[in-house]
């Protein structure tokens, strides 16, 4: 499974990067695959771990701040294997060969 999430503080101020380095550190010690990006972070497992990072940056935040907003997008497809990078790398093979 694939989930792209993103999670921060309502009424925290403008710049956030303070608490989605707290979120960071979860992440990175979870085990779960991960990849960051500029507007989330793109999760790699099954659902229970997948699930289980999410619970526990909300959890962290929570303890600092009474409104979160938190967007879950998920890719469920049973039978792949390190969709992080097979995914991102077909669509680039048929732009390199012209197919589209």
């Amino acid at each position: 499974m694939l989930a792209e999430f993103s999670i921060s503080p309502i009424g925290s101020g403008e710049s956030l990067s303070r608490e989605v380095a707290k979120a960071f550190e979860i992440i990175h010690a979870s085990g779960v695959r991960y990849e960051h990006h500029a507007m989330g972070t793109n999760l790699e497992g099954d659902w229970d771990a997948v699930m289980g990072v999410i619970k526990a940056c909300r959890d962290r935040l929570r303890a600092d701040h009474r409104r979160l907003a938190i967007s879950i997008r998920i890719d469920d497809r049973a039978g792949v294997d390190d969709g992080l990078h097979s995914k991102l790398s077909s669509t680039r093979s048929k732009l390199a060969t012209g197919r589209r």
